[in-house]
């Protein structure tokens, strides 16, 4: 199976180390957005099995795109993580009263963390152990 990402983050930079990273071990990422209204647009256009929302947008909210991106039902809760450079306990509070599935700081993003986070998708796995490794 594979598996289909948007990531919704500002910072170009990260964005294309996670697409590198990410593509290596067997995720596909199908597009990309830096703000809300992108994000919104993004998702109601390509369905992702799974969105990495970044809890800092710029002038935006991570977390209030997370609840744009759930009322609309372009995206599912449990296929909706949160990411950040900081760590989770400083965001405890509104990870657990956000739609989103659950956190992953982004220096712990991998594929097998992600699949870890929302279990299998359609009933069907990735195991991106198995995947070619990158650097």
């Amino acid at each position: 199976m594979t598996v289909r990402c948007l990531i919704v983050d500002d910072s170009r930079r990260f964005v294309d180390a996670a697409r590198g990273l990410l593509e290596r071990q067997g995720i596909t990422v199908v597009g990309v957005a830096s703000t809300g209204a992108e994000a919104l647009e993004q998702a109601a256009e390509l369905r992702p099995d799974v969105t990495l929302v970044d809890i800092n947008l710029g002038g935006e909210s991570g977390f209030d795109v997370a609840g744009q991106l759930s009322r609309r039902g372009d995206v599912a809760p449990s296929s909706m993580i949160l990411i950040s450079a900081q760590t989770e306990p400083d965001y405890a509070d509104l990870i657990a009263a956000s739609p989103a599935a659950g956190f992953l700081s982004k220096a712990a993003l991998s594929a097998f963390a992600i699949l870890d986070l929302l279990g299998p998708l359609d009933g069907d796995s990735l195991d991106p152990r198995s995947a070619p490794r990158g650097r």
